[in-house]
């Protein structure tokens, strides 16, 4: 459910309001009762909220918000706010998602938003939700990646300063995320995964011109050797035509070098499009998310767009295992 002083709980609210949920796969929220049926209120979207202690209570049904009530916020709990409750809660839902996964009882996980600076309050002192689930599930090598239409980019660093982001590449960080790249394509469909890497300077450092070698140590001997394992990579490219040239169909994935880098590419195409996924988690556990954060400032008030939610719903069926 996210973080229910933010926008979680309304999108959630609304995205339930579409039967196209239901006739996709089945969706159970992991949160709070209370928080859902005052969303259901605000949005007006006149759904039956129903609150459940365990899985195999679920019916599914259109028109109905099953919540797995784990009643941890009071009823009055502000909007809009920095809170340590609705942080620890936050991170609760996650930790709760990923049991359940373990235990094969649910088949993928689908986050609405959290605060981290509520979630850091509340003595939780993860950057994000990546990793969040990379520790919980004993993850070493993991990777996010970002979705729009007609662009994929996963991501060599993402929550550190750039400074750090570019000393903490290397070739094997490198190599791994293009495996990873390839692996998760693979297993959407693409036969044979064409997948391109960002410069770390400008014009990827145009022979030395630029920078202080970066792409000649980090990202290069990654490229080659994983390119001599068979798996379609290319570059190192400059970022300021790569992600064009993805946009166009030229490569079905790009590998960027840090946050911003990948980041920005995906937003401009639309923040309604955008759908975060943590590649790599052991299990094979699937989780998506939307590419927003809580949106304090608009939150209680019926305004906050559910597509992206949607549209990590539906990228959480179509990568979940086949049941």
């Amino acid at each position: 459910m996210g973080d229910a002083a933010g926008v979680g709980p309304e999108i959630i609210s609304k995205a339930f309001a579409s039967v196209e949920l239901f006739q996709l796969g089945r969706p159970l929220v992991i949160g709070d009762y209370a928080m859902m049926e005052r969303a259901v209120n605000i949005t007006k979207t006149e759904l039956n909220v129903v609150p459940v202690t365990k899985v195999e209570e679920c019916v599914f049904e259109p028109g109905t918000i099953e919540v797995l009530d784990m009643n941890l916020l009071p009823e009055d709990l502000p909007f809009g706010q920095v809170s340590e409750l609705a942080g620890d809660a936050a991170f609760r839902y996650v930790e709760k998602a990923i049991e359940l996964a373990k235990e094969s009882k649910i088949h993928a996980i689908c986050t609405a938003p959290l605060n981290k600076e509520a979630m850091q309050k509340a003595g939780h002192m993860y950057p994000g939700h990546t990793e969040i689930l990379a520790e919980l599930t004993e993850t070493k090598d993991f990777s996010m990646m970002l979705s729009a239409p007609n662009l994929k980019v996963i991501h060599l660093t993402t929550h550190v300063g750039l400074r750090k982001a570019i000393d903490s590449i290397n070739p094997e960080r490198t190599h791994k995320v293009i495996t990873l790249a390839d692996e998760t394509l693979k297993n959407a469909g693409f036969e044979n995964p064409r997948i391109a890497v960002c410069g770390i300077n400008p014009h990827a450092g145009e022979n030395g011109l630029f920078g202080e070698g970066e792409e000649e140590e980090k990202l290069i001997p990654a490229i080659q050797k994983a390119r001599e394992e068979g798996i379609n990579v290319e570059g190192p490219y400059p970022a300021d035509t790569l992600f064009f040239r993805a946009a166009r169909g030229d490569f079905d994935m790009v590998v960027a070098c840090y946050h911003d880098q990948g980041h920005v590419p995906i937003k401009v195409m639309g923040l309604e499009a955008g759908v975060n996924i943590t590649v790599g988690l052991k299990g094979g556990i699937i989780r998506t998310s939307v590419d927003h954060g809580t949106a304090f400032d608009i939150a209680g008030k019926n305004i906050a767009d559910e597509r992206s939610l949607i549209a990590a719903y539906k990228d959480a069926v179509e990568l979940a295992p086949t049941i």
